[in-house]
């Protein structure tokens, strides 16, 4: 070896002991920076939001301006069933649903169109450990927009169904379970399109994936036949579905393949975690 070669690598060993690696905080407080810079995730979620809430209200506002009570069921029970179907609808949800997904696939697909993604692995060689790190701060950045979303339409919701009947009070089992359930679908959907998002690395490839995956996919899959009905109930939205269910509603039999808010929940927790294991997959064993 040359002197030069060995004042060299002795430079580098320097500066590799000299210089820390990055912990995981540093790694999520840079990740927080990246998706707070763009003006646009702002004022996405703000749009998206407005949009959930305008759909709850225009749903309650309906059922009280055009809904009659049948003589025959008792106020008590229209009140409960009606503020539970109001308080969060469908529509909302898929547009939840959309937007989380579309906000986490941004975090990823905006830094492979911009090059920045090869600066960030050159920078921290652990790419597991950024994936992770942009996880945590999609999945918390969405779970807060979700819970003020839900929060939000149940308000406005049962100010306006109050005009026409008691409403229901926040601190009923069934609130807090349909709440919690459209508040968590967001950071669910957000890891899917993170997930998404590293397999095609283009936004609107991506977008159209997350519309397929999580919101036409529920649609077309029915739920009559057992082999579908399990496909359905793996689903992110059929699971948001079952937990928004009021049972008080649907009769003996009326569902073919019936199943349990346990597996809903597990249906989340799944889909979480094996999104994530995807995007650090993809990454570590794939080229910038």
């Amino acid at each position: 070896m040359t002197p030069a070669a060995g004042a060299t690598a002795g430079c580098a060993r320097e500066s590799s002991v000299g210089e820390p690696k990055a912990r995981f905080r540093d790694l999520t407080a840079a990740e927080w920076i990246k998706i707070r810079s763009l003006r646009s995730t702002a004022w996405g979620l703000l749009l998206a939001g407005s949009a959930v809430v305008a759909l709850t209200t225009g749903a309650a506002w309906h059922r009280v301006r055009y809904w009659q009570n049948p003589g025959d069921v008792h106020p008590s029970l229209v009140a409960e069933e009606i503020s539970l179907l109001d308080a969060f609808t469908s529509h909302a949800a898929m547009v939840l649903t959309l937007a989380s997904a579309v906000f986490g696939a941004v975090a990823v697909t905006g830094e492979y169109g911009s090059g920045l993604i090869r600066t960030t692995f050159t920078a921290v060689p652990a790419r597991s450990a950024v994936v992770a790190a942009k996880a945590v701060v999609v999945a918390a950045v969405t779970a807060l927009f979700g819970a003020v979303c839900a929060l939000a339409s149940f308000a406005a919701t049962q100010a306006v169904l109050r005009t026409m009947c008691e409403g229901i009070p926040p601190d009923h089992p069934s609130v807090l379970r349909l709440l919690t359930a459209s508040a968590m679908l967001a950071p669910v959907a957000a890891l899917a399109g993170l997930a998404l998002g590293t397999l095609l690395r283009h936004g609107a490839a991506t977008a159209v994936a997350c519309v397929a995956v999580l919101l036409l996919l529920p649609v077309v899959v029915s739920d009559d036949r057992h082999p579908t009905a399990l496909l359905a109930h793996a689903l992110p939205f059929e699971a948001w579905s079952r937990l928004a269910l009021v049972e008080s509603m649907v009769p003996d039999g009326a569902v073919a393949y019936p199943w349990s808010t346990a597996g809903a929940w597990t249906v989340y927790v799944v889909w979480s975690v094996v999104s994530v294991a995807v995007a650090a997959t993809v990454v570590h064993h794939r080229d910038q």
